[in-house]
């Protein structure tokens, strides 16, 4: 450890402990865990008081906290997830009138000629989105190695924000890229609660999403993936034709609409 480069975002000393926040504001799976190890190892040599690690994510107007514990302290890979914590600072809420209003008078388009989304978590194609919107063009190459992304998931989650409307193709120095579009720009500009209805009207301007969330509200429950993939039989989706297929994307499907579903709580 003699040796190692140590640094820390943030620390905050409380009556009963001292507490280390690593930040991101993208949203990981995963991270280096020397950047909360090293810090903990100095300042739990160095304090009386219970040394918290904290891992800090931020996206889309949430705060994701998840602390941490090293069961050995001499040990690196001991690490132990303790609680994990959700936060949001806004004004105004979202209510089922609202999303029913969504529902009931957006204008189904025409599939566009692009895959369907195959990326199951919404929240990393907002938190893409939020990266563009920050730096304005991100190459696919950086995308894949800075942003806890395969190569593939690089492709799944930009076709997705193209799907939208949100995220197109760029060159740019010699390098393949994305970019936000003029929606994307646009829906990035506004306050949070309107962003969220926004990205509301997006997903549910496609048939399949619209008629998903409106078998949820007929039942009362999420659809089945069988019903689902009836569902996207139906939509005329692009380039869709083998049943493994429409039962991989309908997992991405279902999870939009539970996220959609999940902005009323």
């Amino acid at each position: 450890m003699g040796n190692s480069q140590i640094e820390i975002d943030g620390g905050y000393e409380g009556d009963n402990s001292l507490n280390l926040i690593e930040a991101k504001n993208y949203i990981s799976d995963d991270f280096l865990i020397r950047q909360l190890y090293y810090p903990y190892r100095l300042w739990n040599s160095k304090v009386r008081k219970r040394v918290r690690p904290i891992f800090l994510t931020y996206s889309n107007g949430i705060f994701h906290l998840r602390e941490y514990e090293f069961i050995d302290t001499d040990l690196y890979n001991s690490i132990h997830l303790i609680k994990h914590k959700k936060y949001a600072v806004r004004e105004g809420t979202i209510n089922i009138a609202g999303i029913q209003g969504v529902l009931d008078s957006v204008r189904v388009m025409k599939e566009p000629a692009l895959p369907f989304p195959q990326a199951d978590s919404f929240e990393r194609v907002i938190n893409l989105c939020e990266l563009l919107k920050q730096r304005g063009f991100i190459s696919k190459e950086d995308i894949t190695q800075n942003y806890d992304f395969d190569h593939r998931q690089t492709d799944y989650y930009s076709n997705a924000g193209k799907y939208l409307g949100l995220i197109e193709n760029r060159h740019e120095n010699d390098q393949v890229g994305c970019t936000l579009t003029k929606t994307g720009l646009y829906v990035f500009s506004l306050p949070i609660i309107e962003r969220q209805i926004e990205f509301v009207k997006l997903i549910l301007s496609h048939k399949a999403f619209r008629d998903t969330l409106k078998l949820y509200f007929d039942k009362g429950n999420v659809p089945s993936k069988d019903e689902v993939v009836e569902i996207m039989k139906s939509s005329k989706l692009y380039k869709v034709d083998s049943e493994q297929t429409y039962r991989r994307r309908a997992s991405t499907l279902v999870s939009w609409t539970n996220w959609i579903l999940g902005l009323l709580e």
